[in-house]
């Protein structure tokens, strides 16, 4: 039988759903990950941390500065948020970069078409208003790239994060916000780490589950964000992105987007919902709490249903990140039981689990 495809008509865009197994591992896979974030999430977000980000250098190093939605933000938000400075890279691989260069017009580099998509930093010191309509927004900032050459410079190399003309910037800023590639979460998160540096960049749910990146939780240097606890997101994709997921729509200018389930913001920012306390409210029984057949913690499915009169060791799903208070629980380890084979209930093995005790 062939799936079956649902359109909608809206006024805008057209909206098209369809069955499929398909989903982002695949595109890790393909390495087809290369999502742009929306802006309303950005602002969900960032709202958390704004005091955070005064008199701070913020470099966004995934993404084409010209589309961005993280140069959007924070070069429209730059004296409210009192920004010292903001640095953004694209990378020339990028199904988007530069194509739209024109916009902007930018002197000097006119010269350069936008299907070369070549690679650019972009770094704004001070937002004026500079067409003298009484706001300073982002079309000051386009108006201040289209005549200072200064602000915008060609990469000599193909804009990887990891190249060095990309690192020098990271060591000067103070915190880096981007969407990297899925595909190399773990890589990326490893370099902000060995340079010792504030981020805020979204990933994958799953990516907990990746041994380096549970530690830096466990041990309380790095957490989920503030704003993403559930559902789905809607990123854009690139124009030849295969639009097999479970949900995607194609707005009036052609470009694609696509709803991706399982995302989340990482960070190691505080704020301060994050140590508001999970208030419990079911009680313990053995009947409905039994025990894990190779370790001594009851098995837990749903975060809300963590007994308010147990103390003891309990395995909680991952979401449970979504409401770690670090000051009400400690996390005890991941995944294993004595044995150092994944829990087992019931002779059943449960998705994975994280170990924690109430303090």
């Amino acid at each position: 039988m062939q799936n079956k495809k649902s359109i909608t008509k809206g006024d805008n865009f057209e909206i098209k759903t369809k069955s499929s197994n398909k989903n982002l591992h695949k595109a890790s896979k393909e390495k087809k990950d290369e999502f742009y974030t929306q802006l309303v999430d950005i602002e969900k977000e960032l709202k958390h941390y704004k005091e955070q980000f005064r008199d701070k250098v913020v470099y966004c190093n995934c993404d084409d500065p010209f589309e961005s939605n993280f140069f959007k933000y924070f070069a429209a938000s730059f004296n409210a948020l009192g920004l010292k400075k903001l640095i953004t890279t694209s990378y020339n691989k990028s199904p988007i970069a530069g194509r739209q260069l024109h916009l902007f017009e930018i002197e000097g580099l006119k010269s350069i078409k936008p299907k070369d998509a070549e690679p650019y930093k972009i770094e704004i010191n001070e937002v004026t208003d500079i067409n003298n309509d009484g706001a300073i927004n982002l079309e000051d900032v386009k108006q201040l790239l289209r005549h200072d050459k200064n602000t915008v410079t060609p990469l000599s190399g193909n804009g990887d994060f990891r190249s060095e003309e990309c690192i020098e910037p990271l060591k000067e800023a103070d915190i880096v916000v981007t969407n990297p590639p899925f595909s190399l979460f773990r890589e990326y998160l490893a370099q902000l780490m060995e340079y010792d540096k504030k981020f805020l960049i979204i990933g994958n749910v799953n990516s907990i589950t990746y041994k380096e990146c549970f530690k830096l939780i466990k041990d309380n240097k790095m957490w989920l964000g503030a704003s993403i606890h559930s559902g789905d997101r809607e990123f854009r994709v690139p124009d030849d992105y295969p639009l097999n997921a479970a949900g995607f729509r194609i707005d009036s200018d052609g470009h694609k987007y696509i709803r991706v389930k399982g995302v989340r913001w990482f960070t190691n920012l505080d704020y301060e919902e994050r140590h508001e306390d999970l208030v419990p409210y079911k009680e313990y029984t053995p009947e409905e709490y039994p025990k894990y057949d190779n370790y001594d913690a009851i098995n837990i499915d749903k975060t809300a249903d963590i007994p308010k009169d147990y103390n003891g060791l309990m395995g909680v799903p991952i979401t449970f990140l979504d409401k770690y208070n670090p000051e009400q629980f400690e996390i005890i380890k991941f995944r294993k039981g004595d044995d150092d084979k994944d829990l087992i209930v019931n002779g059943k093995f449960p998705y994975f689990r994280i170990i924690i005790k109430k303090k």
